[in-house]
């Protein structure tokens, strides 16, 4: 599957990377009510990141024929969401984590109250962004959105984390918390980005939605592999925290190599799954790739 004389995925993540920081940037102005809120939102959302999320909303919006500027606010939101859930898991109640993407987190930075008020505003700020959107199917955009970064997909999956400390949870059991808590909103960009150009009844967006569920959940276990073979300078966060917490990971389960040769699996998978979209999926296969092969 590869497209002849298509952008890299180097490039595609550039030029998304530029026009969803674009669009995050232009939230914030001068006229904050709260300067110290806004600096703290800024300090979770725009400093660093992969923005994979908005990445995702874009291949797959792409892949289906929908224009860049009508994806925009999907992929503002679906970033606004992720940088508020790391806020508050890096909160000392949570995972406790001084470092995230190099950087001081942001109740370290500020103060713990100022970070658990930045992530409540940059979730609420994601369905305004949305909400403001014109678009026939924007009910769906919303109800995908909600449903997965709430009691049905990523706080659920949070909730699912936090009881399993020091647990002994089997590989199913592992997965379907990764499911909720990381997966879901990977499978939520994919699907916004697709609902933006078809309706729900489109059968390319049910094979977009098995890509995104292996891809979800592959990223995940490479997240758990990079815990254990990275270091905390290359990964942005305090590396070998999962084992220090006693969390349960997929190298815990399977050991380092059985991961790794279930997250190359969960590719193949992914990849199988475009079959549907053709050549158009081209950059959606060439990222499934780079999920695995990241460093951090």
């Amino acid at each position: 599957m590869v497209a002849t004389n298509a952008p890299s995925l180097t490039a595609l993540r550039q030029a998304s990377n530029a026009r969803v920081d674009a669009t995050l940037n232009a939230l914030f102005d001068e006229r904050a009510v709260v300067p110290r809120l806004d600096n703290a939102m800024r300090h979770g959302l725009l400093v660093g990141g992969k923005r994979l999320r908005p990445l995702l909303v874009y291949l797959a919006g792409q892949a289906l024929g929908a224009r860049n500027k009508d994806l925009d606010a999907p992929a503002a939101a679906i970033e606004l969401i992720h940088a508020y859930s790391l806020i508050h898991d890096d909160l000392p109640a949570m995972d406790d984590d001084d470092l995230r993407r190099g950087q001081p987190t942001v109740h370290i930075a500020y103060d713990e109250a100022t970070a658990i008020l930045a992530g409540d505003a940059l979730q609420t700020l994601a369905f305004d962004v949305l909400a403001r959107t014109a678009h026939p199917r924007l009910g769906s955009l919303i109800t995908t959105l909600a449903t997965a970064s709430g009691r049905e997909g990523m706080v659920a999956g949070q909730a699912l984390d936090l009881a399993a400390i020091g647990g002994h949870p089997d590989v199913d059991a592992l997965a379907y918390m990764h499911a909720h808590k990381t997966g879901a909103l990977i499978v939520a960009a994919v699907r916004m980005g697709g609902l933006i150009a078809v309706d729900e009844s489109d059968p390319r967006l049910n094979a977009l939605t098995r890509y995104a569920r292996a891809i979800g959940l592959a990223f995940q276990i490479h997240d758990d592999v990079l815990d254990v073979t990275g270091d905390t300078v290359t990964l942005g966060k305090t590396s070998g925290a999962d084992a220090a917490r006693a969390k349960p990971t997929y190298p815990s389960l399977l050991g380092l190599e059985g991961a790794q040769q279930k997250a190359r699996t969960l590719i193949d998978e992914a990849i199988a799954a475009l079959a549907p979209l053709g050549e158009q999926a081209a950059p959606l296969a060439e990222l499934a790739h780079y999920m695995i092969e990241r460093d951090h």
